[in-house]
């Protein structure tokens, strides 16, 4: 046994990184202290312009939310020591609670205590085998494990397209019919400003399709809630819909307000239903106290001041504004959109390939999703449940991995040379051979409230010239 035991060679624990793994790590920027508008580095000891952060109210160096948090710290402690079930519900989550419903014109909501695990404990609280989901091609990561979890039967409709929707939710009444299959919970899931691309949903026509055909509809407001609306409701507000007609808000107090978790918004039969039934309400402990009381103060401030998202707008006109001057590039994301997406335009490159478009270069349509597993059965319409291969568009063409990480090196090379002349950018990460489809590469870019308009301006010509001088270099 001593000999067997001493020949054994244990199985790493992970797979060693490869060379583009390691390279994006090496990149990475690390903020000495506080982050926020303008954050100082690690490497250097300078100070750079942000815009690689989800702080869009510019709430995130608040003196007034560090105030109640260093208050609310010497009364409470730090941590909760305990889920919400069991003795870690505290008064200032009830509060919370009621703010958010309050602001959002809910008849309840329940706190989770991480942004990630919000949706993907929502999904499978209410979903289970035999239910429908009929979901976007495009929703994010959170999604695609809550449904996963689910193991509810899922349709997939084209990314953002309420036509493709409407076609899917004909093809499954049809197939029940056919089968003679009982009625049972049907559910939509989509998100409000779509982290892949920027995009906006269309809610008053998703509404009334939820409507037409009675189906449930799961909104994932992670990046609209706190950025978009005239004081930051979100869709809700910047349409005029009532948060009622949705049946589930979900947002993230962390990106919209400068806390942490994340919340489910509805009605009091849902919220209450998730208290015993939600995975990370169960088995995870409540947001520490004084984060719970800064989320509170946020609200308050942003029903006391809707100029902050004036400004967040006008700041948003001026990034798109730029971008869409420089030539080399293109904007996929929505007008109203604070993450500002930002691809190659076609022909840059000059790559050939399956997927490439006018002089090889990717096109728009591939922009949407390129699979990264692929099985022998790839229809979306089959009787089984969650199928990764599904998610992808025949119509969609699929470029090379060539392709994609030629484009990856150019943007990546942009950012870490504005990053070097005071901007901090980002490039969208994707993790690779675990979600069930990659976007285009592209840049994405967090426009906030708390960057004044000089120094956004000043930010946006030194992305300009880093922009001609890469580009250049490749022509």
């Amino acid at each position: 046994v001593d000999e067997l035991v001493d020949e054994w060679i244990p199985e790493p624990l992970a797979q060693p990184l490869t060379t583009t793994e390691e390279s994006d790590l090496a990149a990475l920027p690390v903020v000495s202290g506080q982050n926020g508008p303008k954050p100082r580095m690690v490497a250097n000891g300078k100070q750079v312009i942000n815009l690689a952060s989800y702080n869009f109210a510019g709430l995130a160096n608040s003196e007034a939310l560090k105030e109640k948090a260093i208050e609310t710290l010497r009364k409470y402690g730090l941590g909760s020591c305990g889920p919400p079930g069991f003795y870690g519900t505290l008064d200032v989550h009830m509060d919370l609670e009621n703010d958010i419903a309050d602001f959002l014109g809910t008849e309840g909501a329940i706190l989770y205590s991480q942004g990630f695990s919000t949706v993907s404990s929502v999904i499978p609280a209410f979903c289970k085998r035999g239910d429908i989901i009929v979901a976007d091609r495009g929703v994010n990561f959170a999604i695609q494990k809550g449904i996963q979890i689910s193991r509810s039967t899922v349709r997939w409709y084209d990314h953002n397209d309420v036509n493709s929707l409407e076609e899917v939710l004909v093809s499954v009444e049809k197939e029940r019919k056919k089968r003679r299959g009982k009625l049972t919970r049907r559910f939509i899931i989509t998100e409000g400003i779509f982290a892949r691309d920027g995009q906006v949903v269309d809610l008053p026509k998703l509404i009334d399709v939820k409507y037409k055909y009675k189906y449930r509809l799961i909104l994932d407001e992670s990046l609209s809630f706190g950025a978009v609306g005239r004081t930051g409701r979100g869709l809700t507000e910047l349409y005029n819909v009532p948060a009622s007609k949705v049946d589930m808000i979900l947002g993230s107090v962390a990106n919209g307000l400068a806390s942490c978790g994340g919340f489910c918004a509805g009605s009091r039969t849902t919220v209450e239903h998730q208290r015993i039934n939600g995975p990370s309400v169960v088995f995870s402990a409540s947001m520490p106290a004084l984060l719970a009381v800064c989320a509170s103060e946020a609200i308050n401030t942003m029903r006391s001041t809707p100029s902050l998202f004036e400004t967040l707008q006008e700041n948003v006109r001026i990034v798109r504004g730029a971008f869409e001057k420089m030539e080399g590039l293109e904007v996929v994301s929505h007008v109203a959109s604070p993450v500002v997406c930002v691809c190659l335009r076609g022909g840059v490159l000059g790559m050939s390939g399956g997927g490439a478009g006018v002089n090889g270069m990717l096109s728009p349509d591939a922009a949407l999703m390129i699979p990264a597993k692929l099985s022998s059965s790839s229809s979306g319409s089959g009787s089984g449940g969650f199928n990764p291969s599904s998610i992808h568009s025949p119509k969609e063409p699929r470029p090379s991995v060539s392709e994609y990480e030629a484009e990856e090196r150019v943007l990546q090379d942009i950012v870490e040379e504005c990053l070097a002349q005071g901007v901090m950018l980002t490039r969208a990460k994707r993790l690779r051979g675990q979600e069930m489809s990659e976007c285009r590469p592209m840049v994405r870019v967090s426009v906030s409230a708390g960057v004044g308009r000089r120094d956004l301006e000043k930010a946006m010509g030194v992305v300009r010239g880093v922009v001609k001088s890469v580009l250049g270099r490749r022509k």
